[in-house]
């Protein structure tokens, strides 16, 4: 590692313990009584935290797979369902020690070396997958802009949600035939050019990611992806016995994902809540209320993210030195 990054890594934990702590100052956070609220948490409403965790790793896991099914060769090896899945609580692990898609395809990446093709499948895999995750958020964006603009309410916000989710969707098939006039219009008097950007637009045109079915498909797993993040809001409000309306953390949420995509510190720390925290006022959320909120989230994430990849990695262990014993003593 160069002395260039090392001083960029080392920036942007400084960066984001600034803003973590200037979000402390401003948002007027008692610490003690966070704490206090952090470690009254119920197992019960942890293990929900768990369990939600767990469901939005199955999801990208989904999400994964069908386009690992597109990427990979006849001849690659296709790793079984339950290692997709740790690969995955892997990499969500990893993301928040790293910045997000890093995190997710280093682990996937190193998961599929063995595999075969570990960079088209693991790394292209996992940011063609999660680009649909930034779809739906942005989409998502609209209607809390357009709620927070006309200064509606829960019911506004729905409907908007419910619009655009429509929206998404019926994109998907437009979006791919532009995608595919692009590519042919660079392409149209070459079979194979050895130029490298041609010969990516000539890949793109050809590639059988450009499929309506599977972008549908990846649009509404994004969806309900984005709900069970939603849900794991509120979960951490109720835990913390936080007064936050359910439509506000919704509304709030695509703000603070496309925050966390763009993010320079390592798991979008610091930026993550200082954007939480503004788009849960903007909508009505007290600053104080939010602020508080968002560090117990980050808290509770965290430790239900970690529990769900050190259960799974054990389970996976299990796994293999049952199967290594099994073929021992064949």
């Amino acid at each position: 590692m160069t002395l260039r990054r090392i001083s960029l890594s080392i920036g942007s934990v400084v960066l984001g313990v600034i803003l973590v702590c200037l979000l402390v100052k401003f948002g007027k956070i008692n610490l003690r009584l966070l704490l206090q609220q952090v470690e009254s948490v119920s197992p019960v409403a942890f293990l929900k935290m768990v369990l939600l965790n767990g469901i939005l790793v199955y999801l990208s896991t989904e999400k994964w797979r069908s386009i690992d099914a597109v990427l990979r060769h006849p001849s690659d090896s296709v790793p079984s369902q339950f290692e997709s899945y740790v690969l995955s609580s892997m990499g969500m692990a990893l993301g928040l020690v790293l910045p997000v898609q890093i995190g997710m395809s280093t682990a996937r990446t190193l998961g599929t070396y063995t595999h075969g093709r570990p960079l088209k499948r693991g790394t292209a895999g996992t940011l063609f997958e999660q680009s649909f995750d930034v779809l739906v958020v942005l989409f998502m964006a609209g209607a809390s802009g357009a709620t927070w603009f006309f200064k509606g309410g829960a019911l506004m916000w729905m409907v908007s949600a419910v619009v655009m989710t429509v929206f998404a969707l019926l994109a998907a098939r437009p979006s791919i035939a532009l995608i595919r006039w692009i590519a042919m219009s660079y392409n149209a008097r070459t079979a194979a050019p050895h130029n490298r950007i041609l010969r990516s637009l000539w890949d793109i045109q050809h590639s059988r990611l450009l499929n309506a079915g599977l972008a549908r498909r990846l649009v509404s797993l994004s969806t309900i992806r984005f709900g069970v993040v939603v849900l794991m809001a509120a979960q951490t409000s109720e835990a913390i016995h936080a007064n936050i309306p359910v439509w506000h953390l919704a509304a709030a949420m695509p703000f603070v994902v496309i925050a966390t995509v763009v993010a320079v510190t390592p798991g979008g720390i610091g930026v993550n809540e200082f954007t939480s925290t503004t788009a849960l006022n903007l909508f009505g959320t007290p600053l104080s209320v939010a602020a508080g909120w968002s560090l117990a989230n980050r808290v509770l994430v965290t430790a239900s993210c970690f529990a769900v990849a050190g259960s799974a990695v054990f389970m996976w262990g299990i796994e293999r030195i049952s199967a290594s014993r099994k073929y021992a003593n064949k």
